[in-house]
């Protein structure tokens, strides 16, 4: 974040540099994409979340360096809300700083609402260390079933519902009512998940993610969800070490790896565009030549 005076009586303007990333991809246009502003100090949260309503991504990541160390303080808003997790903009927030600084550490630290999130990078591989939030038994209502278009073998609960079903071709095949699915009361949003299977055989599971009163219609790819899937499908599967699909229409996958209370993420990231934000009364270039 650099800030810059300008002559005459015309106010101090505040320019916020934003990275625009696709995370748990490598290629560009696929996977869950997340913008990123790298800053100084912390913005008023009433401006973090216009600047997130501006960018109409599924998250903007901000972080800024924690006094007297090498680590950093990291946060996340959806258009509507601030989340108290997001894994694929922690990706985009370590790749983004991969990139701003030659010989930046392979392993980062973030603090965040979620506690310390640890990110270690092996070339072009990140690899998120999140907590576990196994799932307990919830109870099938039949607005979620009726939201959902499709009744799931069972429901259980985390930080949000999980809908089961028996085939990975169900949760491909969901055409869900998103204005009713916002309605469902206390619930943050929906995943629907199965075991792998044809057409998507080569996997442990799927699954698909509902956050509409988020903001978010469908993610592309997310996180914190695995950190609910990981654990579910580890225990169902006997596995400790899990390839994972969302099929989105944009689509991502992950390897996902219990390690007690923590779940390990491992994917990938591509920039996509960069810029600035102008902040201030009249702010920003006045010469838009190119």
């Amino acid at each position: 974040m650099t800030v810059r005076r300008r002559s005459g009586r015309l106010p101090r303007v505040t320019e916020i540099a934003c990275f625009h990333v696709d995370a748990f991809t490598d290629r560009r246009f696929a996977g869950n994409p997340a913008a990123v502003c790298p800053l100084r100090a912390w913005l008023p949260d009433a401006t973090m979340q216009q600047i997130a309503a501006e960018n109409a991504l599924p998250e903007t990541a901000f972080y800024v360096p924690r006094p007297g160390t090498d680590d950093f303080d990291l946060r996340w808003f959806t258009p509507e809300v601030e989340v108290d997790l997001c894994g694929h903009a922690t990706l985009a927030a370590a790749f983004v700083h991969s990139r701003l600084r030659a010989g930046a550490p392979s392993r980062l630290r973030f603090w965040t609402l979620s506690g310390p999130l640890e990110v270690a990078r092996e070339g072009d591989d990140f690899t998120l260390d999140l907590p576990s939030r196994p799932p307990v038994p919830g109870d099938m209502s039949e607005a979620l079933v009726a939201a959902l278009g499709r009744r799931p073998a069972e429901v259980l609960v985390a930080r949000d519902l999980v809908a089961v079903f028996h085939q990975a071709a169900e949760v491909r095949a969901l055409q869900p009512d998103l204005t009713a699915l916002s309605r469902l009361p206390g619930v943050f949003a929906v995943s629907a998940t199965a075991p792998g299977g044809e057409p998507d055989a080569d996997v442990d599971f799927v699954s698909r993610f509902f956050a509409p009163a988020q903001g978010i219609p469908e993610d592309p790819v997310t996180g914190s969800a695995h950190c609910t899937l990981a654990p579910l499908w580890g225990a169902r599967l006997g596995k400790s070490t899990l390839r994972a699909r969302q099929v989105s229409r944009r689509g991502g996958e992950l390897r996902c790896e219990l390690a007690g209370e923590r779940v390990l993420l491992t994917g990938r990231a591509v920039l996509v565009k960069s810029g600035t934000f102008y902040l201030g009364d009249d702010a920003g270039p006045k010469d838009l030549s190119v």
